[in-house]
């Protein structure tokens, strides 16, 4: 039985993993270990509005089990020493250098992960696998520490994360699936157990599917692939319903109503982001060229490139409409996190709509309502590899959404936030330059009502 769980990484799938894991297992000892002093700080914060992430229902969580059996610490090697069960939840990103730049998963950190591993444990330890990571990885870790700890047993179970940003803790409370891969053999078996187990306080059974390794580390990456590719195929589409007179809305209604393609993931947009589809479907693209699938690389790296057009395409209609020209104009850029009800901007539409606009000479304008400025600055830095923040001439960050649509010549409406409904458009309209152009990219706003106040208003697919 397990009775003490250290997890290596304090970061979106860590954090929240593990405090609905202590909140559901009261019996069980969770430690969650990061070398970043100030993100364990702040997970460990009084005041639980000022954790790292933002996730609906996240702070409930963690003040039912912080400091009962849920615990955040610097100290990596004691809480592995202590540990049966180990999840290793560190980043990782697309390589930027080397054999397989652009694509191939950059392995780094979960390799010092296995090594540290080897060098603290004190007795056998179940390592288990929750950052996406490409097929084969296991084999990988289960190399390092056999062959540089002190000679103790490891087994290495893969236990990919389903979590979608705005909906991690039900995600994880409630999920479609719980997925263990593990080794055929006995010691495997019995260690793919002891996680089924940990679940089985709050997963039934049968949500609960066990495989080998390799089918469950393919399955994350897969999943996460297929549901970009149908957000990719209905942006296609969106262009098509623009020039035709058809609305992308009304077309996904009706394929959607089809049960064998279903509704989900249908809603056309500025384009997908987050940490996960683009770099889960490059890693794909990766494998398949490795192994000589040319054809299936191809195919699978159509949807990132679909993806990029969407993006481009949102930005220079924005110049096309506002007759050819951004130079000096105030243009209002609302939302940066790729989604709503997150702070999480990896890979953010808006990053690349603002890098356009600034590159265009226009005076941007971001709010956003849970991202912070210095993230903000960050993300574009990370575009050009600009090394001062004061380089992005043309861009301010406001702290209210009043002051930034002031006197602007236009709105994008880049993430979905569901308060963005709410405001009062026609005291924002009065305030604006004429004419006054909206550009919803997440089709939010109700395009009735802002025409009738006056808004010249301009949607995606319709």
């Amino acid at each position: 039985m397990i009775k003490n769980i250290c997890c290596i990484g304090a970061g979106y799938v860590g954090g929240p993993t593990m405090a609905v894991i202590a909140q559901k297992c009261p019996h069980i000892k969770v430690t969650v270990v990061d070398l970043n002093e100030k993100r364990i700080a702040a997970w460990n914060d009084d005041d639980l509005n000022n954790l790292p992430i933002y996730e609906p229902g996240l702070a409930n969580v963690v003040s039912q089990s912080r400091g009962r059996n849920l615990f955040f610490s610097t100290d990596v090697d004691s809480a592995i020493d202590l540990a049966d069960m180990i999840f290793i939840s560190v980043n990782t990103p697309t390589k930027n250098y080397g054999e397989g730049k652009g694509m191939a998963a950059d392995l780094k950190y979960i390799e010092l992960c296995a090594r540290q591993i080897a060098r603290v444990s004190k007795g056998n330890k179940i390592v288990v696998e929750k950052s996406t990571l490409p097929v084969r990885t296991a084999e990988a870790i289960k190399n390092i520490l056999e062959n540089t700890g002190n000679g103790f047993k490891f087994q290495i179970l893969s236990n990919p994360e389903f979590l979608a940003e705005g909906t991690a803790v039900r995600d994880l409370q409630e999920p479609d699936r719980v997925l263990v891969g593990g080794e055929s053999s006995p010691e495997g078996q019995e260690a793919i157990s002891k996680l089924v187990d940990i679940y089985a306080n709050w997963v039934s059974k049968d949500r609960i599917l066990t495989t080998n390794v390799w089918s469950s580390e393919l399955s994350k990456l897969t999943a996460n692939a297929f549901l970009a590719q149908r957000v990719s195929s209905i942006n296609a589409l969106s262009e098509l319903c623009e020039e035709t007179g058809a609305d992308v809305n009304e077309v996904a209604r009706a394929i959607g109503m089809d049960s064998r393609i279903g509704s989900k993931f249908l809603k056309a947009s500025v384009g997908f982001g987050g940490s996960c589809f683009q770099k889960d479907i490059l890693n794909l693209v990766y494998i398949a060229k490795s192994y000589g699938l040319n054809e299936v690389a191809d195919y699978w790296e159509q949807v990132i490139i679909m993806n990029d057009y969407q993006k481009r395409r949102f930005s220079k209609n924005i110049v096309k409409t506002l007759y050819n020209t951004l130079s000096g104009k105030k243009i209002a850029l609302l939302g940066w996190s790729f989604k709503k009800d997150t702070n999480d901007s990896r890979e953010s539409p808006a990053i690349y709509v603002a890098n356009d606009l600034i590159e265009e000479q226009a005076n941007l304008v971001v709010f956003d309502p849970k991202v912070e400025e210095n993230q903000i600055y960050s993300d574009l830095n990370s575009l050009k590899s600009r090394s001062e923040i004061e380089n992005i001439k043309g861009l301010k960050v406001s702290s209210n959404y009043v002051d930034a649509c002031k006197d602007a010549h236009a709105i994008l409406i880049v993430t979905e936030w569901d308060i963005f409904k709410s405001y009062d458009w026609k005291k924002i309209f009065d305030q604006m330059q004429k004419p006054a152009f909206i550009f919803d990219g997440r089709n939010l706003l109700n395009k009735k009502e802002l025409e009738q106040i006056g808004f010249i208003y301009k949607a995606i697919g319709s």
